[in-house]
């Protein structure tokens, strides 16, 4: 599936994230220290690095900042941290990083951050979100899972490609996982009329197995019927 970096000092943590994540099929690598860190990126050149940001060597926050300032954030990080805070986190986002998981890292919330994670680094980036423009690293993020713990409230409108919806709107005054299944269904319903209901071109499009595909539509209560075209499906 992927190959991910994960960065602690902990051996428990690193052995706890190594376990579930292999599981999930993924090729795991470990590294104890930002020294490590930095050899096994430049080496493995890993599709996901999860870093936690207190180390003894070099913090993860500072190495985060190295690697944006050297070009080398060619790869998603998401920060992990038993003593955050909305300003660490809010820090982590503004120099790279798309996700923060505070510790104790429940198996959900670690699954859902690297899937939501690795499906960004294959599927189209979206149009720029109107009037979050403060809080967006570039015009060509969605900062659709940052905004709520940042505490805004408004609803953002979306442009979406012409001819299939003018607009989508998403309102953010809600809890983060309701936040996310929202964008999840309306991604997936985009790329279903986009490719007029063919799974397969989906799949690819968006780097899901079919299976798991549809497994992932089913449960965001997506209407597979009205998007049946022919025998694409």
């Amino acid at each position: 599936m992927a190959t991910i970096l994960v960065v602690d000092d902990e051996l428990g943590i690193r052995a706890l994230l190594s376990e579930i994540l292999s599981d999930e099929g993924h090729a795991v690598e470990l590294a104890e220290n930002a020294a490590q860190a930095r050899a096994m990126r430049e080496r493995l050149r890993p599709d996901l690095v999860l870093l936690d940001i207190w180390m003894p060597d070099v913090d993860g926050i500072t190495l985060l900042k190295e690697w944006g300032g050297q070009g080398l954030l060619n790869m998603p990080v998401i920060m992990m941290s038993g003593h955050g805070t909305i300003d660490t986190a809010v820090e982590a986002t503004k120099f790279g990083a798309i996700a923060f998981l505070e510790k104790p890292i429940t198996l959900q919330k670690l699954l859902r951050a690297v899937e939501q994670a690795l499906v960004k680094t294959v599927a189209p980036r979206p149009a720029p979100v109107v009037g979050l423009q403060s809080y967006a690293r570039s015009s060509n993020e969605m900062p659709t899972y940052v905004a709520p713990t940042l505490g805004v409230v408004q609803p953002v409108a979306m442009p979406v490609s012409a001819g299939l919806s003018s607009e989508q709107s998403f309102e953010l005054d809600r809890p983060l996982r309701e936040a996310r299944d929202a964008f999840e269904k309306s991604y997936f319903e985009f790329h279903l009329a986009k490719e007029n209901g063919s799974m397969t071109r989906v799949a690819e499009k968006t780097g899901l197995e079919r299976t798991h595909l549809y497994r992932k539509l089913k449960q965001l209560g997506v209407d597979l019927s009205r998007n049946k075209r022919g025998n694409g499906v």
